[in-house]
């Protein structure tokens, strides 16, 4: 156990420590306000306060850790063993800068409180991030700065023990076109085919009518292919389904439509199944939009539906959190960027939301990925090869602290067409990996 001494415990401290300390590096922790216990410690001590008492380890708390509103701070960077930090502390701590309320700034996301730039979508830059900024966003800091503090506390007290946890791997599925061309109704089916001839593209017109005839799998049939990567590693995986109405940024097959009733049934028996929340539900965030999409999928599933990712990955912090809990959800995976890959809030252990306008932690857990298929195609531009080396980089970062490595993938990635090109292979590769990685 690890004793943290500081001389005002407020919720933003209580938080940090049990991010770092329980969470990352599985260490029991209790506080004090009682400088007595400085004196002749019985067990490690951290001293997270204005006043350095003894030889006890040391770290200054910046400001930000006793600030009870939402102002910007004045961050400057720091440099330590030839690494960009931040958030300075004192010449007399151990460390020079605060990993703590480094910590909090990011996994809080509280540089997305006061970022007034969006992107077309209403969703906040990844270029407008300190991680970006300081070239940081592909490394998991938040993890590393956990290591360092356990290290340094080691070295302060040789008893002190600690684990940095153990690789795993979590694979998740969007479904937001359950398939190109079959299962829709007439009307998109007519309009379909009138714009392809407008277009000149009569190739998809042949397959379009290929697959309706049963003559030719639908591009977008990735289900037994995904079966076979999973087989013996389905407690890995979890399928999110778009079942919202249909809308311009909402194109799924209708959730009443009884071919994607059966799959989404099927699948969420094999495999664990959440809600992957509409555009126009996301946009407005609103609790009802939020529960009517919930219980399609219960209906549809006969099981409670507590995991959700939103859809454009809209996340607007914190109503966005807000109404998920509201509305009943316990998990989130929608912590990453659309144009970037990495890690947004610096941390690849899932943890649970801190709201910082109502200054509380939250019983909502959020599973942060690191990568996401259309990042890589649309995005970046990446090939084949250049998506697969991204992926492995990643997921090293991930391994080196012992994190949980999350991807997203679409099934219509899959099909092998136009910029997808060997991505199915990618996958594969990414999937063998994480898998036997977890299992060492």
């Amino acid at each position: 156990m690890i004793l943290i001494y500081t001389d005002e415990l407020n919720p933003r401290i209580v938080y940090t420590c049990r991010l770092l300390f329980t969470q990352i590096l599985q260490s029991e922790i209790s506080f004090t306000t009682n400088s007595d216990y400085l004196l002749n410690p019985d067990m490690p001590v951290l001293n997270y306060s204005r006043k350095k008492f003894g030889n006890e380890f040391y770290i200054k708390p910046h400001r930000l850790m006793y600030s009870g509103d939402i102002s910007k701070p004045v961050i400057r960077p720091v440099t330590y063993n030839g690494e960009k930090y931040f958030f300075e502390s004192s010449g007399e701590s151990d460390l020079p800068f605060d990993p703590l309320a480094a910590s909090f700034y990011l996994v809080t996301r509280y540089e997305e409180y006061m970022e007034e730039k969006r992107d077309k979508y209403n969703r906040y830059p990844a270029k407008a991030s300190i991680l970006y900024e300081y070239g940081l966003l592909k490394k998991p800091v938040v993890n590393i700065w956990a290591g360092l503090l356990g290290e340094k506390l080691k070295e302060k007290y040789p008893g002190f023990v600690f684990s940095s946890g153990k690789f795993d791997f979590l694979s998740t599925i969007d479904i937001d076109n359950a398939w190109a061309y079959a299962h829709k109704k007439l009307w998109r089916i007519t309009g379909a085919i009138i714009r392809a001839a407008v277009l000149g593209h009569f190739k998809d017109i042949k397959n379009r009518i290929l697959v309706l005839c049963n003559k030719m799998e639908d591009p977008y049939y990735s289900y037994p292919f995904l079966d076979k990567v999973f087989k013996g590693n389905e407690s890995k995986v979890i399928f999110f389904f778009l079942i919202g109405d249909y809308k311009r940024n909402d194109k799924n097959v209708s959730y009443k439509n009884k071919y994607y009733r059966k799959l989404i049934y099927d699948t969420a028996h094999k495999y664990s199944a959440g809600v992957h929340f509409s555009f126009s539900s996301g946009k407005l965030i609103k609790k009802d939009k939020f529960r009517a999409e919930i219980k399609r999928m219960e209906d549809i599933t006969g099981s409670k539906i507590n995991k959700s990712r939103q859809h454009f990955l809209l996340l607007g912090i914190p109503d966005t959190y807000r109404m998920l809990s509201e509305a009943g959800i316990n998990e989130d995976y929608t912590m990453g960027y659309a144009s970037q890959t990495g890690f947004r809030a610096g941390i690849c252990t899932p943890y649970y939301f801190y709201d910082l306008k109502n200054e509380a932690p939250t019983n909502l857990k959020i599973v942060p990925f690191m990568v996401m298929d259309t990042t890589l195609q649309n995005y970046l531009g990446f090939s084949a090869a250049e998506a697969h080396g991204e992926i492995e980089k990643l997921m090293r970062e991930v391994k080196k602290v012992g994190g949980l490595f999350v991807s997203i993938w679409h099934n219509e990635t899959l099909d092998e067409k136009g910029i997808r090109k060997g991505y199915r292979a990618v996958f594969e590769k990414m999937n063998k990996t994480g898998f036997q990685w977890s299992d060492e």
